[in-house]
This record gives structure tokens, sequence and C-alpha cells, in this order.
């Protein structure tokens, strides 16, 4: 069930406490996304983030999305304490509604030059605007069930085999079809996705993530990373731009 988020410009699917699992942009709004050329620190990052919303006349309240990455995955004890003080850092700005968090959220761990502590790399937010596209993001996603964090609920939990990687790949498909669907949208819409693995994908490109997302025309991004969580194997994310920047150091 999307919730209203009208101090931001735009409506979000529940998630859980650290994230939402989707928004999309209110009529009137469309969503821009900024990557940031160097990622900073995530403290640093919101600063910065503060200043670019204000240079573009946006309250804190109009961010949606942010994307950070990590040093390596954390336990999901550390996950917890991490979004913890993650999330302080939302209630900070008023950005949570009515306790919930708005902001859909992608966190992952680069297998190579990852950061010596966790970075934003990219935060997108809602502008003015009147385009007949409709603007969204979903969040990232692993084999997990939606809304949970317990490590027993892992789809093949310890598991690295093809058929193993197949099917959590299938999973976290369906999450994002439900994610896609529950915010109104479709993947014809979709302009960008991205696949979080440091397993080889290319079998299951034509075979499975292609036919299913359509994003042929696109492209999909593989990021060589591993998702946040010690365990989990693959992670995704989609998205519906109207804009995307890249912001200077």
């Amino acid at each position: 069930m999307l919730v209203p988020n009208p101090q931001g410009g735009y409506s979000f699917l529940k998630g859980i406490a650290p994230y939402s699992a989707g928004a999309v942009a209110n009529a009137g709004f469309g969503i821009e996304r900024a990557r940031m050329a160097k990622p900073l620190p995530v403290a640093q990052a919101f600063a910065r983030l503060d200043a670019h919303l204000a240079a573009r006349g946006r309250p804190p309240q109009a961010l949606c999305g942010m994307e950070l990455r990590s040093p390596s995955p954390f336990s999901f004890k550390g996950f917890n304490d991490f979004n913890a003080s993650y999330v302080l850092l939302l209630e900070k700005r008023n950005i949570l509604v009515s306790g919930l968090n708005p902001v859909a959220r992608t966190n992952v761990a680069p297998e190579i030059a990852a950061p010596r502590e966790p970075v934003v790399y990219a935060f997108s937010y809602t502008i003015a605007a009147h385009a007949a596209s409709r603007s969204f993001l979903v969040a990232g996603a692993g084999e997990l069930p939606e809304g949970s964090l317990d490590p027993h609920d892992v789809v093949r939990r310890g598991e690295k085999s093809p058929d193993a990687l197949t099917e959590k790949a299938r999973f976290v498909l369906g999450l994002m079809d439900g994610r896609v669907l529950g915010l109104g949208a479709a993947w014809d819409e979709v302009t960008a996705v991205d696949v979080y693995t440091v397993h080889d994908i290319a079998p299951l490109l034509a075979s499975l993530i292609v036919p299913r997302t359509g994003n042929a025309r696109h492209g999909i991004a593989w990021h060589y990373a591993r998702p946040p969580i010690a365990g989990i194997e693959y992670e995704m994310d989609v998205r519906g731009c109207a804009r995307e920047i890249v912001l200077a150091p």
C-alpha cells in the first residue's frame, strides 16, 4: 500500500525501519538522481545533500532515495547497528512520516576498491516537473522475503551453485515485480536496472534477467559488489528517473 508523503512530493511503499521498499513521485513532481563523482562518508554526504536540496529549492523531505557503499558486508547485528545511526540522520531532518521511513535505499559492498567507511554513492529527490512519464525508485533487495532481516529466511542459504544462484535471482526478480507494481509503475517505464553480485550473471542474462525486466534497450548495470549482509549473494534495484546528474567533487 502506498503511503502519501505530501511534504516530499512523493508516495512510498512501506518497508522496514532502515528504508522504504520504493518511492513514486506525485503528480507535478519528478525524481532526479544525483551521483557523487567522489563518494563521501555518510555524515559529510548528508551535509552536501542538504546544501544541494536547498540550492534546488527543495526541502529535506524531498529526499526519496539513498545509495550507499560499505567496506564489507555486515553481520545481521552489525547491519542493525549501522541502520540505527543512519535513521537518526533522517530523524534529525524530520524526514520520517508518522514514524515510517519513506526513503528507499540500496547499500552494497564493492568487492574491489571498497571504501574505508560507509559512503554515499548517490541520492535521489523530487523536483517540480510536468513530464508525462512517471518517476519512481525501487529499493535494493536481496534474497530475503519482504520485511525480513532474519538470516534463516535467506533463499538457499549458504549455497552458491549455479542452480542456487538462479533461484536467488528469480526470487529477487519477483520482489522487483511486486515493488514496481506496488508503485503503480510498469517495467517499460524503468530506465535503469542494477545487479549487485560477485557471481557470474552472464548465464542468467538471456534466460532470466533481460526477459523478466524487458530492459534490453537500456541494458543491465552489473556492479561487482556484495549485498550489505554476509550470506546474501544477489541484489537488485531498479528506477525510472526523470533526470540523472553527476555532482563534481
